[in-house]
């Protein structure tokens, strides 16, 4: 291997650009010899697209053409090696400054790796020279750690790299740290050139009003513990995934460590191959199941807040959302883990159990990126609440209930429509109650021989109960857990009286002769 007069070596890797990455090379060098030294401009590139590989090439031609050294910097300690074996493979020697880093040498080295807190220590120790740090490229810029470091390098040229450029915090705008956003090649395009693999979205909706918003903007991992770890919730996902992707490669994330281990429990009961990883897992336990789930055909991996960025398994097949968020960064980072492409797969299947496909749209939908750089706070704005979504949502039944009612064309009644109507002619709400435990009835009876049938079946009806009683609380605005319990309780008998009362003469008009005695 020869060295250049730079200290450069030649590439390892054979690896070629594509077009669109020497585009954005030549975009962002264009504004580089242009530009005032310290201007700050930021990149956008879908997970998937070469975000590393851009910025790799990048450090390479800048060093061969400038007297400068350059710094790179990552939030996590996996982003940091992946970046510095990168650089690495483009000919790029570079010191990685990590807390065990002896800096004596680095004098010796014209670019540097460094996590954002290491690099803080090091700079408020005074032990990294940076005097001579011509271009700091700041690798998932949308993470708020890195603002505290820019005073340090006032007299820089700062490129920041993200695939959405929306901060995590409402506070600290992008805008505010950001002169220029450049956006790169869209979700769409990449996947019509064969660079990103296609999402299937089998989306269900899901009853959220329960959860809880925390200081951070995001739900709290206590609410979303609270329901994601319910009997119903962990067999819900369970079914899911065995209905759309039984014996498929599947990454879950979860909000929550209890709810990851709790759904490993329930995977591991089903039969399946299911192992569960968080941040707690030591390095050496997280290797050996990441090796098990690379190597497992039909390996289900559940998972906390770990796998979102630094990690890329292109043998996954599904993507399982066991979680809400009001994070768009955090939808779009989930989904992209599943968004590699292999010879053998051009699709991958999402399965969202947390209504984010209702909240924020499709993966890789036509998102106005320099609409959300420059007015972040306008697209929050405008992002739907739990209550909207909902209450466009149609009920249905289970499957396996459904087919019990199979006789009934529509088992659909729908509560809002009804009131709507009911206060229209100033009836009292309480009718709308009494016409949907007359349709119920009406369908329990549709389907049953003698009364005793009807009685097992409305005992089938529970979720289908509490659906009705919650849309038609919101109606009336009144919604405490002690007046949903004694509505829902009220409700029950009630239908089971009038099934007694009305068999006979319901049953005959339907089928046109009375039951048999």
């Amino acid at each position: 291997m020869t060295e250049t007069a730079t200290g450069l070596q030649e590439k390892k890797s054979d690896k070629e650009l594509y077009s669109y990455q020497q585009g954005a090379i030549n975009k962002i060098f264009e504004k580089f010899d242009t530009a005032a030294d310290n201007y700050h401009l930021l990149y956008q590139l879908p997970t998937g697209g070469g975000k590393t590989v851009i910025f790799s090439e990048m450090v390479r031609q800048y060093l061969k053409n400038h007297k400068k050294k350059v710094l790179v910097m990552t939030h996590r300690v996996e982003l940091c090696n992946q970046t510095s074996t990168m650089l690495t493979n483009f000919g790029v020697p570079n010191k990685v400054v990590n807390s065990k880093a002896n800096l004596d040498d680095q004098d010796q080295y014209i670019c540097f790796v460094a996590m954002v807190e290491t690099l803080n220590n090091r700079l408020n120790d005074g032990k990294l020279d940076i005097s001579d740090i011509g271009l700091v490229i700041i690798d998932e810029a949308h993470y708020n750690s890195f603002t505290k470091l820019f005073k340090f390098f006032e007299n820089s040229f700062v490129l920041g790299v993200t695939a959405t450029p929306l901060s995590s915090s409402k506070e600290l705008p992008m805008k505010d740290n950001y002169d220029e956003l450049i956006t790169g090649e869209s979700i769409q395009s990449l996947i019509e050139n064969e660079f990103l693999a296609r999402a299937e979205v089998y989306q269900y909706d899901m009853g959220l009003t329960s959860l809880e918003v925390g200081s951070n903007g995001d739900y709290t991992v206590k609410s979303s513990e609270d329901l994601y770890t319910s009997p119903a919730m962990l067999d819900k996902t369970l079914q899911a995934y065995l209905k759309h992707s039984k014996g498929k490669k599947a990454l879950i994330f979860n909000n929550g460590i209890n709810t990851s281990i709790q759904i490993y429990y329930t995977f591991k009961a089903a039969g399946l191959p299911v192992m569960h990883l968080d941040n707690t897992a030591t390095k050496k336990q997280r290797k050996q199941i990441l090796k098990w789930f690379k190597e497992t055909p039909d390996a289900i991996l559940s998972s906390v807040s770990i796998l979102t960025t630094g990690f890329d398994e292109p043998t996954i097949d599904t993507i399982i959302l066991n979680r809400a968020t009001k994070s768009l960064t955090l939808y779009y980072q989930m989904i992209g883990r599943g968004s590699r492409i292999l010879n053998n797969k051009s699709s991958f299947k999402v399965i969202d159990l947390g209504n984010n496909y209702h909240r924020f749209g499709p993966w890789g939908a036509d998102l106005d990126w320099q609409m959300i750089f420059k007015s972040p706070n306008f697209y929050m704005e405008r992002l739907q609440n739990d209550e909207d979504i909902e209450s466009n949502f149609r009920h249905e039944m289970a499957e396996e209930i459904r087919a019990q009612f199979a006789k009934s064309e529509e088992v659909y009644f729908d509560i809002k429509e009804v009131y709507t109507d009911a206060t229209y002619k100033g009836e009292s709400s309480k009718v709308v109650l009494e016409r949907s435990i007359e349709q119920h009835g009406r369908i329990c009876i549709e389907n049953s021989e003698d009364v005793y049938d009807a009685l097992g079946l409305a005992k089938l009806l529970d979720e289908d109960i509490d659906y009705r009683i919650q849309s038609y609380a919101k109606c009336i605005s009144r919604s405490t857990f002690n007046f949903l319990k004694w509505l829902k309780d009220d409700y029950k008998l009630k239908l089971n009286s009038y099934l007694r009362q009305n068999f006979d003469e319901v049953f005959e008009e339907i089928n046109g002769f009375p039951p048999e005695e």
